[in-house]
């Protein structure tokens, strides 16, 4: 792998830096965190503002060194995150685009890319989180259409979504990996209810969706019937693989700002702090290198990150809490009182050792696929 740029990217990079700096004063104040509608008005504008300047399908068809200048620059310079698009531009894009037929993606792709449809995740369960494919969500074919019946759980975005990237189970009597199916179903359809759920830290970006007899068609299948396990492998490697690389950069900008409080209040003389904070640094540095690797190594087997996703997302998660728990040790009390809301960022930097799949899936799938250790029980 070339982690060098060539004239092209760095032409490249300085386009989008000079675009940014046109476009980014020109936004309207963010909206309150609790305006859900707002936030998808926000958060689709901005997604049209980058499909209109050409930027806006960098996560899928550009090289993989572009995609990490646009990662490393729009988050350095600012910008907003796709914010309610994730799942549609991250997850349910990528995998439509890796699996979908030609008539989906025609369908699903373009919308998404400009910021017309929001898509949220109905993957977990009450009685299937960690163990996925325990799932029990029933779709029984009725002609040309699925009737689904079931509950889902810790759905993002569903209050604001059009489409739900849906996992369902189509055979009963089939093992349990091998009886599932990935359906996209439009929210707005008839016996699909929409409960908000609010976290810790007061937000409700995740919901209950409650299925009674919802009818999707079979067109709205994306793989083959029962193939689904495999489909939601690929969506999974695109969760864990590429979609938190900008936060890598974040957390580095945000490892600087304690680095430079540090000095500021004069506990860089404090040699255990100043050994965390370097030891955070060759960490997130390390990351960023396994991140550049992972979108590389995707690029060269078709555009699916593998299994060192997983290997990211384990040691990400736990590194992210450790940032956030120094942040804590630092600022003290200040922390309250400061502009930013750190005690947030910590509460929330507690839920990446389960969202995406827990870190203990994540050390089984590192034993496994990459280790060849023999599976656990």
């Amino acid at each position: 792998m070339d982690l060098t740029c060539t004239p092209e990217e760095e032409g490249f990079r300085d386009r989008l830096r000079k675009w940014l700096a046109e476009v980014l004063p020109q936004l309207p104040d963010k909206p309150s965190p609790a305006d859900w509608p707002g936030r998808r008005a926000y958060d689709a504008g901005w997604q049209r503002m980058l499909h209109d300047a050409g930027y806006a399908d960098v996560h899928w068809d550009a090289s993989p060194t572009q995609r990490l200048i646009f990662l490393e620059e729009t988050e350095r310079a600012g910008a907003p995150y796709v914010g309610a698009n994730f799942v549609g531009l991250l997850h349910a894009g990528p995998t439509v685009a890796a699996e979908g037929t030609p008539a989906q993606r025609e369908r699903w792709l373009p919308p998404i890319l400009r910021g017309d449809e929001i898509w949220c995740q109905g993957f977990s369960e009450p009685g299937a989180g960690s163990d996925l494919a325990a799932l029990r969500t029933r779709a029984v074919r009725d002609g040309d259409h699925y009737v689904v019946s079931g509950s889902k759980i810790w759905t993002s975005h569903a209050e604001v979504a059009d489409w739900c990237e849906l996992l369902v189970r189509t055979d009963p009597d089939a093992p349990k990996h091998r009886g599932i199916s990935w359906l996209a179903m439009p929210m707005d359809a008839p016996g699909v209810t929409v409960r908000p759920l609010r976290t810790l830290a007061g937000s409700t970006e995740f919901a209950e969706v409650f299925l009674d007899e919802v009818r999707v068609p079979v067109a709205n299948r994306v793989g083959e019937e029962n193939d689904g396990w495999r489909v939601t492998m690929v969506t999974l490697s695109f969760e864990r693989g590429t979609a938190f690389v900008g936060e890598v950069v974040a957390c580095r900008r945000t490892l600087g700002e304690l680095a430079r409080e540090a000095r500021r209040t004069g506990r860089w003389d404090d040699a255990v702090l100043r050994r965390r904070l370097g030891r955070l640094h060759a960490e997130f540095g390390a990351l960023w290198r396994l991140t550049q690797w992972n979108v590389s190594e995707a690029e060269r087997t078709g555009g699916v990150p593998g299994a060192g996703g997983s290997v990211f997302k384990l040691r990400y998660s736990h590194a992210r809490q450790e940032l956030y728990d120094t942040a804590a040790e630092l600022l003290g009390s200040g922390s309250l009182e400061a502009d930013r809301d750190w005690v947030l960022d910590r509460m929330s930097s507690l839920s990446y050792t389960i969202a995406a799949g827990t870190s203990q899936i994540q050390h089984d799938i590192v034993a496994e696929r990459i280790l060849g250790l023999p599976k656990g029980r």
